[in-house]
């Protein structure tokens, strides 16, 4: 092998090898970022992390939000209509959140196996079920319409 071909060899696998830290460097770095998303019957399943970023969503139980008066603190359930998960807040809850409505709820799960919460996001409308949340009733063997009349039962 000529000086000339070993030198571009070393050129590219340098190129190669710098490509390859930079890949391995950025996944990395998105790994800790990336919250997953799971409904109430997946952790009850044990199928969420611990202390890591998740996703969660169903619906909000009737007769489950408490809120303490001396702060921004809230308490809440929300339900698959087969498994709940409580979740903790600290903070203002959207204006469209309320009791018997869907929401995805972003935060950890304790080993308690309860949720503190980051974020609440709250649906749109009435009919509106978040995709997530549909998703995964679907895959558990559920239609989301079936919940949206077993809610309005359990309301009742």
């Amino acid at each position: 092998m000529n000086p000339k071909r070993k030198q571009r060899l070393f050129v590219i696998l340098g190129l190669v090898s710098l490509a390859a830290i930079a890949v391995g460097l950025t996944l990395y770095a998105l790994r800790s970022n990336i919250n997953l998303f799971f409904s109430p019957i997946q952790v009850a399943a044990g199928e969420a992390p611990l202390d890591r970023s998740i996703r969660a969503g169903g619906m909000v139980k009737e007769g489950s939000v408490a809120r303490n008066p001396e702060s921004l603190d809230v308490e809440f359930v929300i339900t698959d209509y087969v498994e709940e998960l409580p979740v903790h807040y600290s903070g203002i809850l959207p204006d469209l959140f309320r009791e018997g409505q869907g929401v995805v709820v972003v935060g950890r799960l304790t080993e308690a196996g309860n949720l503190e919460a980051t974020d609440v996001l709250a649906k749109h409308d009435e009919n509106y079920m978040p995709s997530e949340v549909s998703d995964a009733l679907k895959d558990a063997g559920y239609a989301p319409e079936d919940f949206k009349v077993q809610g309005s039962k359990a309301s009742n």
